[in-house]
């Protein structure tokens, strides 16, 4: 029998089994709302789409035998009361799977075949494999046969509705053993180098070397480290389609792109480690940046948006992003980062600042990445307090890089830029209590009770002592027991799963928790850490949390959540271990 290895053990139904490089993974999540009650082959390419469904069968009686699914990182196992089947990846597109005791059915997902959409199957001549061929991916998923029996076969080459998969059993005396390969066209045929034992310990090892990597610093304090790193691992994927450098998607659910600005917070994390990898997690959306200088909203494999954009806190990411990497940026590199950063920081001075304007405005909540925060209720295209603190923060980096690249001209207007902004912050939209927001083209200022409107704290210490105090207290009434609000719980607008009308965030609080330190609220931006911590460690890495409950919603296997986790449990282990350096001293 094979042999669990070690690695953070979760629930496939929360966390989909795969591996870094891989476009798929297994999972009976099939869509957002969506679950099955078997695993599938779900596929990301060309969309999420769940190509094959994974059957363990009584070895008797040929139907579904009953089976408690465990899966570490691994190793992904269906265990029985007569057997177990054993998956295991043996590179980004190949997985190996092993049976003693139980069958399995491999079958397409959708049973019906149109002229576009749905799976042919059929034997290739060529090789003898049994392969699919996908619509909906554009890719073939080819089925080897390594060892056992292929006990039946159904669907061969047949069109309209129909079942169409095989059955594969145990032969005598030995386990069965098949390959399951995402392919393009054509490949030469499958051909077992390695013992099942010795892939399945590669992919161990796989995961054991990035964690160890990533997260080096991991103790007994930080007990979701190893998982958060599994998650980013297996939702990384490899270069495909419009997708240019290795990308860690947000999840391998629903939640399947590349955002341009959840991607910041992976790099963050990836930094220390993986300076390569982060770096080509902060560059991915600029590869697509288009004439104007805007960013894309997301990134996948086939599909690239440009109806909204998200916020601009490249500039905060960089900075940060440059303090982490263990190997600095080369001069070429910081000369990209300048010219890319420029031309993004100009569209918002250019084609976001109404006639005479000298803020930036948004044109819809979801360009701020708070898509239907309070703070949007009363109109969609907005000047928001946020939007022009982080577009300081970006000038701030502009005119650090400008100096540094040789550009001194360009730093002092940069600089001029970035306190006019300001200037013009505390002028229009700072009532002597809390930011406001309001049109574009002038109106009416309002207020909401959401924490958007706090998050000119990023400013930290560039703001007046008695602004950053009180942006402190009210950020302070928005935190409950496991982190905080997104609005506030005294709120008639907050909603319990509202998206950001309530829930906790991880990029609110990452932002928010750093610049309550650089504006002198160390205490409460250690409660903040604190909490969120706790919470992840609680509640695993959903896309967010109910904030009265702590229970995770939307998708729970989310990278930036993750990401975040890795950030703050990293600081806080350095900040104690500064703490303990000094006592001793």
């Amino acid at each position: 029998m094979t042999a669990a290895p070690s690695g953070p053990a979760f629930s496939i139904h929360d966390i989909p089994f795969s591996a870094h490089g891989s476009w798929f993974g297994i999972s009976p999540v099939l869509a957002e709302k969506t679950r099955a009650e078997d695993l599938h082959l779900v596929s990301h390419q060309n969309g999420m789409h769940a190509v094959l469904r994974l059957v363990p069968l009584d070895a008797a009686t040929g139907e579904r035998a009953e089976t408690d699914v465990r899966a570490t990182a691994g190793l992904l196992s269906w265990i029985g009361a007569d057997g177990r089947v054993d998956l295991t990846y043996e590179s980004p597109d190949t997985v190996r799977m092993r049976g003693e005791g139980l069958g399995l059915r491999v079958a397409a997902a959708a049973e019906a075949l149109t002229p576009f959409s749905g799976t042919y199957f059929y034997r290739d001549p060529v090789d003898d494999a049994h392969t699919f061929t996908s619509y909906e991916t554009g890719r073939r998923y080819r089925i080897t046969v390594l060892s056992g029996t292929v006990a039946e076969v159904s669907g061969d080459q047949s069109l309209g509705s129909s079942d169409r998969g095989l059955t594969v059993t145990a032969g005598a005396d030995a386990p069965w053993e098949i390959a399951v390969e995402e392919l393009d066209s054509a490949r030469a045929p499958f051909r077992s180098t390695s013992a099942f034992g010795e892939v399945m310990e590669a992919a161990r090892r796989s995961f054991a070397e990035f964690a160890d990597t990533v997260a080096p610093w991991r103790a007994a304090g930080t007990p979701a480290a190893e998982l958060a790193a599994y998650v980013v691992w297996s939702a990384t994927v490899r270069p495909a389609g419009l997708v240019t450098r290795p990308a860690v998607l947000m999840s391998k659910h629903w939640m399947d792109k590349v955002w341009s600005w959840d991607h910041c917070f992976n790099a963050l994390a990836l930094a220390p480690g993986h300076p390569e990898l982060a770096w080509d997690q902060f560059s991915l959306p600029f590869d697509h940046q288009d004439d104007s200088g805007a960013l894309p909203d997301s990134v996948t494999h086939s599909e690239v948006l440009y109806n909204f954009v998200k916020p601009p806190i490249h500039g905060w990411a960089l900075g940060h992003l440059r303090r982490r990497l263990s190997e600095p940026l080369t001069p070429v590199q910081l000369a990209d980062a300048y010219r890319r950063l420029t031309r993004w920081t100009d569209f918002w001075l250019t084609a976001r600042r109404a006639p005479g304007a000298t803020l930036p405005h948004y044109q819809h909540g979801n360009d701020s990445g708070w898509d239907n925060a309070t703070t949007f209720d009363p109109g969609r295209l907005a000047v928001t307090a946020d939007l022009a603190a982080m577009l300081i923060l970006q000038l701030d980096e502009l005119a650090l890089l400008a100096g540094e690249l040789g550009f001194p001209d360009d730093a002092r207007r940069r600089t001029e830029t970035a306190d006019a902004l300001q200037t013009a912050l505390l002028r229009e939209l700072w009532d002597g209590e809390r930011f406001l927001s309001r049109p574009p083209q002038g109106g009416a200022l309002t207020r909401s009770a959401s924490l958007l409107d706090l998050m000119p704290i990023v400013l930290g210490d560039r703001l007046p002592d008695k602004v950053r105090d009180r942006l402190a207290e009210r950020i302070d009434t928005h935190l409950t027991a496991f982190g905080l609000a997104t609005e506030h719980p005294d709120s008639p607008h907050y909603e319990p799963d509202g998206y950001w009308r309530g829930p906790i965030w991880a990029p609110a609080t990452v932002l928010i928790e750093d610049g309550l330190r650089r504006a002198g609220h160390e205490r409460l931006a250690d409660e903040i850490s604190a909490r969120y911590r706790a919470l992840c460690e609680t509640s695993g890495f959903a896309e967010n949390f109910d904030a009265l409950t702590g229970e995770g919603l939307r998708d729970r296997a989310y990278t930036w959540t993750a990401s975040s986790y890795l950030l703050l449990a990293h600081d806080h282990l350095r900040r104690a271990d500064t703490a303990a350096d000094s006592t001793v001293v």
